[in-house]
């Protein structure tokens, strides 16, 4: 295991739980977010109501995780005070923990487990959500894409905490911005 490799994973290794926030589903492409208490993890598919659960079986973007940390970040950079987290469309937005560190990794929240990848980059569409500048002002701050790899039910208030790797070195680019 390189510097940088043992340096990234004793970080890890310090970061403490967190909490699940917020949980919303949404319906259908471009469809309305219904926010929800609770939700079930399907295995390979996604959360049961998300219309990604519906698409490709094993996609590595089955669940959407953003920090309310990133969101305030967000809110600042467009001189906002607060955003909605249904505009920016991710499914789970999780408090006290820092998302770059999480990347490639396991979190259990509630009785799931997922695993997360790559970045879950901003689309056109926060322009319109948010106004002129939503892309630019999410960019690195749209969280992660995450498969569900154990399903369970999720809930609000839940603890989200990332579970040590399986094996002794992570082979994953510490750059940020690869997917």
């Amino acid at each position: 295991m390189d510097r940088d490799t043992r340096f990234l994973e004793k970080l890890r290794r310090e970061i403490a739980p967190g909490t699940l926030e917020w949980i919303g589903l949404r319906t259908e492409r471009r469809g309305e977010i219904k926010i929800v208490e609770s939700v079930q993890a399907l295995v390979g598919l996604g959360l049961e109501g998300d219309h990604r659960c519906l698409k490709s079986p094993g996609s590595a973007r089955q669940v959407t995780i953003i920090s309310s940390e990133y969101i305030h970040q967000i809110a600042q950079q467009l001189g906002k005070d607060f955003i909605d987290p249904t505009l920016l469309r991710r499914n789970l937005v999780i408090s006290g923990m820092n998302l770059n560190l999480l990347r490639f990794q396991r979190l259990q929240i509630g009785e799931a487990i997922l695993e997360t990848s790559a970045l879950c980059d901003p689309c056109s569409r926060m322009d319109e959500n948010l106004g002129t500048g939503g892309a630019a002002a999410m960019f690195g701050y749209g969280g992660l894409c995450a498969k569900v790899v154990k399903g369970g039910l999720i809930k609000l208030g839940d603890a989200v905490v990332r579970l040590e790797s399986e094996k002794s070195s992570n082979p994953r680019s510490l750059n940020l911005f690869d997917n």
